[in-house]
């Protein structure tokens, strides 16, 4: 069966996140790929993967053992991911107090980050399908909100468009990821220029999700909302405005939290909505 490493349920004092990917981690994920590809070269992937592992910080293990497996993985990035999705242990169940182990899986959203959007590593097929297929199945067992943010870099158009239909998705993971992932100033991720620019592209999305029934992906609307609202404030009390008329209890909590930002700089019009949102 495949298996990920046992972790703390919370960040431990004096016990740095980067040892997530240790030695552990390294070993159960050459056995859950060994489980489906048997000519996987365990003694190479070791190798490379350990190499100067010991300084580095998490998201950069991460991004390590995501060149390690680049190597002993088959040449052809299709082939790669679908070995890489046979060996993923099941989704989540639930949404909350979700611990530690997920980041287990930060490897895997690397290897699609970082290979998954250039057809010549593909023999020239375009990527983009079994990349997407990839993000779905592995942000319900971890996040792909991390990978998903090259493609909307590079391919705004279609990759919105992916979302835009997953936010009708059963899976709250998935739903969460259409927000989470698009946010232009996500912490520890790169930015959406773009997004920062001009956020009317993603509002679709949130609009889509703003009464979702789990809190999870409630939350990740609010915060996206906040994120907005540090470049675009009238947008987002403009937006607010609009919800607060007909806004259910769990409505004005996402409300009040979205203008945290504003309200914290002391701007009168969020001040009055988060007060009207009680």
């Amino acid at each position: 069966m495949p298996r990920i490493p046992v972790a703390p349920k919370s960040i431990q004092k004096g016990i740095p996140l980067k040892h997530l990917l240790g030695t552990e981690a390294i070993e159960c994920l050459a056995h859950n790929i060994l489980l489906v590809y048997p000519q996987f070269d365990e003694a190479l992937f070791r190798r490379v993967a350990l190499e100067g592992l010991e300084p580095i910080g998490i998201l950069e293990r991460g991004q390590q053992l995501a060149r390690a497996l680049r190597q002993c993985l088959p040449d052809k990035y299709e082939a790669a991911i679908e070995i890489l999705l046979a060996s993923l242990t099941p989704p989540l169940t639930k949404t909350d107090d979700l611990g530690l182990a997920v980041f287990f899986y930060l490897p895997h959203v690397c290897f699609v980050a970082e290979y998954g959007l250039d057809p010549r590593g593909n023999g020239g097929h375009d990527p983009f399908e079994i990349s997407m297929l990839a993000q779905y199945e592995l942000t319900k067992r971890f996040s792909a909100e991390f990978s998903i943010r090259p493609f909307l870099i590079q391919q705004q158009e279609r990759t919105l468009s992916r979302l835009l239909e997953w936010t009708s998705d059963p899976d709250p993971h998935v739903r969460r990821l259409c927000s989470e992932g698009a946010r232009p100033r996500l912490p520890w991720a790169m930015r959406i220029p773009a997004f920062i620019v001009n956020p009317d592209p993603v509002l679709p999305i949130l609009e889509s999700l703003r009464n979702d029934q789990c809190l999870y992906v409630r939350r990740s609307v609010a915060n996206h909302l906040g994120d907005i609202a540090k470049d675009h404030p009238g947008v987002v009390l403009a937006t607010c405005e609009r919800w607060l008329a007909e806004a259910s209890t769990e409505m004005k909590w996402l409300i009040r939290h979205a203008l945290r930002y504003p309200a914290k700089k002391g701007d009168a019009a969020a001040l009055q909505l988060r007060a009207a949102a009680k």
